[in-house]
């Protein structure tokens, strides 16, 4: 279920995110590297799931540029809570909604897709589960069949949005080989992560951000002590009456 890739980087200038002018991510500037392994760290509101919605182009820049180093397709994984439960889908129908992008509105699927999405269930251990409602999943099987939906995408940038969050430490386990295996194709990979004890043996590259960013670039230099005490002591000086500063208007 691969292809070959294209090497693809994104580069964030002087990039600013807001909700409704109140200030969310403050002028970033720095460069996922073209088959990078990154985490994205930092204290709760610290921007990291807009950062992550700006790079797959679902949240419109304040000022500054997010652009990618070539053309190149991206895939994100929301957090677990973003998807419906409650709606009566069929597993098999929300693998076959990662191909939407590429069958568009209204071409039907074809044999060869819905095998595509059998497939991907069993890549992440649902295999039987095609006709499952997802409404009958426990926490870890609803995330391992998003993960099965982003395999479908085949996408060259991946953006995962706390991937590990509320799932046991099997699927956890079962997830983290898929991201090595991604990162092992040459795909650039982005993760906001809570766990920085994971981070710290499994992602080489991590950007902590506080709004600003404190620090990018190798994991043991970006989450030392300091920077993790100036993260800190940014989040407790926050108010939430801030509006954007001047020079991103």
């Amino acid at each position: 279920m691969t292809s070959t890739r294209n090497p693809a980087g994104i580069r964030l200038v002087d990039l600013t995110l807001t909700h409704g002018r109140r200030p969310a991510v403050h002028h970033v500037s720095g460069h996922f590297a073209p088959g990078s392994l990154t985490a994205v760290v930092g204290p709760n509101g610290a921007g990291k799931t807009t950062l992550l919605r700006a790079l797959a182009g679902l949240h419109k820049p304040e000022s500054g540029t997010i652009a990618q180093d070539g053309t190149a397709r991206i895939a994100l994984l929301p957090q677990l809570a973003a998807l419906d439960r409650a709606f009566p889908i069929a597993c098999l129908d929300v693998v076959m909604q990662g191909l939407w992008p590429r069958l568009g509105a209204f071409r039907a699927a074809s044999t060869q897709d819905r095998a595509r999405a059998t497939q991907a269930l069993a890549a992440v251990g649902l295999d039987g589960f095609e006709k499952r409602p997802v409404g009958s999943l426990s926490a870890g099987q609803t995330q391992r069949l998003l993960f099965a939906r982003l395999l479908v995408q085949d996408a060259d940038i991946l953006l995962l949005d706390e991937p590990f969050n509320a799932v046991d430490a099997r699927t956890s386990a079962d997830l983290l080989r898929l991201v090595r295996e991604w990162h092992g194709q040459g795909r650039t990979v982005v993760a906001v992560l809570h766990d920085l004890d994971l981070v710290a043996r499994e992602f080489p590259e991590t950007l902590l951000i506080a709004r600003d960013a404190i620090a990018w670039g190798p994991t043991a230099q970006a989450l030392t002590a300091g920077n993790r005490l100036k993260a800190r002591m940014m989040a407790e000086a926050w108010s939430d009456e801030a509006e954007v500063c001047d020079r991103a208007a």
